[in-house]
């Protein structure tokens, strides 16, 4: 051994490595989970940034002198047949007051075709007592469980409209949306689906309250800046538009996604079709209050994600799709970035345990001033969505009473989402392409009568 270690080749590449470790601090990847923990900290501060420019162009551009919105009504050239679509499960409970919302639309030539998908509760019953007492109702009965996008397909297929609109059953639609979202129809041929706002009705919890500011801050901002720079990653599910041609062109929607609506929003505008954003169409929403009922929901919305960044890989190839391209990388980088925080979350206790300085390690995990521009950046956030947004609440009392709870939103809502986010990563990979979609009992909310 003594004899290999003398020889000049050896030695000389002792020195090389000893010399490599010298300058090793130097190198970039040397501080690679200093430049990881940066990332997690500054990519949502960035984002934040980035959706409330996006949020002001809006507002500027489409918004800002739109009037009250809460007795405006547009005037249209025209006033096309709407078929509004309700497909239920279980909806025992509030179909009634969603169809009666309904029947109250100041819109002069619409129909309301409610589907009752399997029900096992009094839906269908509820559904004929209403069609009998109304000629604007028409009932499609499915036997058996198929799942909200064949209930939404099977509607379509029978209704008499080029323009659709779908809701929840549990949903309560503003008298003044339909023609708010007949309104993009007509200006733009090439507008294939409209999303509106949807508002939260229940806000008896902590849940709740934080939701009413999450919707407002977040999901509206977000469809803002989203419309803004081209392309939106999703309609809502509970309020949208549809031109009928465009969804034949496209297919309709797949019964194997767990989330339709997102599929839908991706299938248009890798089509061609584009998505507007309305924010005069109101549409009220009951919303989960408990944390196991979030989980659930938040879980599903990221599954519902993932498959669809999954399947529309290969068609975001082609060069005509590169408009979609930012929108993909954002949604990859998130969920890359919702990996890393937890991967940040379990290395602080093992680095803690096996640091000769533990206090050092403690350090690491105590607030700084990044944490806290990230929480001032999230009030801005707030204070500018609702400076933009405080209008849509008018019939709730205003959001301003619910902007304290906000201060929260960091502490709940990010961790819940980092968790569901991954969750839902995972139940995706593992579910089987083609495998149905179907309903399930969903948490509502924990409502005063």
């Amino acid at each position: 051994m003594d004899n290999l270690i003398a020889q000049p080749w050896v030695q000389e590449l002792i020195d090389f490595w000893l010399k490599a470790q010298e300058h090793y601090e130097e190198l970039p990847w040397a501080h690679f989970d200093e430049w990881l923990s940066r990332f997690i900290f500054y990519y949502p501060l960035l984002m934040a940034y980035v959706w409330m420019l996006g949020g002001i162009i809006y507002y500027l551009r489409w918004e800002r002198n739109r009037g009250n919105v809460l007795s405006d009504l547009p005037v249209l050239d025209e006033y096309p047949s709407v078929s509004i679509l309700v497909p239920c499960y279980n909806e025992g409970e509030n179909v009634r007051e969603t169809i009666e919302y309904l029947l109250h639309q100041q819109y002069p030539n619409y129909e309301i075709i409610a589907i009752n998908d399997g029900s096992k509760d009094n839906t269908l019953e509820i559904l004929h007592e209403l069609a009998d007492q109304h000629s604007l109702i028409r009932v499609v009965n499915l036997a058996s469980n198929q799942g909200k996008a064949v209930g939404l397909r099977t509607a379509a297929l029978v209704s008499n409209s080029e323009i659709l609109i779908g809701i929840d059953g549990d949903a309560l639609l503003a008298p003044n949306a339909t023609a708010w979202i007949v309104r993009h129809f007509l200006d733009d041929p090439n507008v294939g689906a409209v999303t509106g706002n949807p508002r939260i009705r229940n806000r008896s919890s902590l849940l709740g309250k934080i939701q009413v500011g999450e919707f407002s801050a977040i999901v509206g901002m977000i469809k803002r800046a989203q419309r803004s720079y081209g392309h939106i990653f999703t309609i809502s599910g509970v309020i949208a538009g549809f031109r009928k041609t465009a969804l034949h062109d496209v297919g309709y929607w797949s019964p194997d996604m767990v989330t339709e609506d997102i599929d839908i929003s991706w299938k248009l505008q890798l089509a061609g079709w584009s998505i507007r954003f309305e924010p005069n169409a109101l549409c009220w929403v009951l919303m989960p209050e408990t944390l196991n009922g979030l989980w659930k929901q938040r879980s599903r919305w990221a599954q519902g994600g993932v498959e669809v960044l999954v399947r529309y890989f290969k068609p975001l190839l082609n060069w005509r799709s590169r408009g979609m391209w930012p929108l993909y990388l954002e949604c990859c980088i998130s969920l890359c970035w919702a990996f890393l925080v937890v991967g940040l979350l379990l290395a602080a206790p093992v680095q803690w345990i096996i640091s000769e300085q533990p206090q050092e390690a403690l350090e690491d995990l105590s607030p700084r001033w990044t944490s806290m521009l990230l929480c001032v950046t999230c009030l801005i956030q707030f204070a500018v969505s609702l400076a933009i947004d405080s209008s849509y609440e008018k019939r709730s009392g205003g959001s301003a009473k619910h902007y304290y709870w906000m201060i929260w939103y960091p502490i709940v809502y990010w961790m819940i989402n980092v968790g569901t986010t991954i969750h839902g990563f995972f139940k995706a990979l593992r579910k089987k392409r083609g495998q149905r979609a179907v309903w399930v009992t969903l948490d509502r909310g924990l409502r005063q009568k």
